[in-house]
């Protein structure tokens, strides 16, 4: 019984990371990259999309504890001549009214082939979003 009452106090105590927040990324050339996520969270599940000028792309697979969260996006990337599927994980914590991610693509694969394709220049991003109001 203690433990029922210990992880509904910890359920209440989540962040309520449910909304769109909006925030900007250096991209590349020191280019500024305009972000926006809507997110949707039951529980300890999270739902939703990033928003693009162009496109929209669902989180594949999310998951909140507390003020952390951690969700994966599966994207299409153009890298040359070809088209690769790009998975890419973000990782974060909600600190005040922001929430600060780290986003690091983790895997990259050719649509045509589904052969694996070399990530080049993979660096961690870390980035801040607001809440829309």
């Amino acid at each position: 019984m203690r433990w029922l009452s210990i992880l509904i106090a910890s359920a209440a105590m989540a962040a309520d990371f449910s909304g769109t927040w909006i925030g900007t990324l250096e991209g590349r050339n020191g280019n500024v990259e305009d972000l926006a996520f809507q997110f949707v969270q039951k529980g300890a599940e999270l739902t939703g999309k990033q928003y693009g000028d162009f496109e929209s792309t669902a989180i594949v697979k999310g998951t909140i504890s507390g003020d952390l969260v951690m969700f994966v996006l599966v994207r299409q990337e153009q890298a040359g001549n070809e088209i690769n599927q790009t998975k890419i994980r973000f990782m974060g914590r909600m600190m005040g009214s922001e929430i600060e991610l780290t986003r690091e693509r983790e895997s990259s694969t050719r649509s045509g082939s589904g052969a694996s394709a070399a990530l080049r220049n993979n660096p961690r991003q870390t980035f801040r979003l607001k809440r829309l109001t």
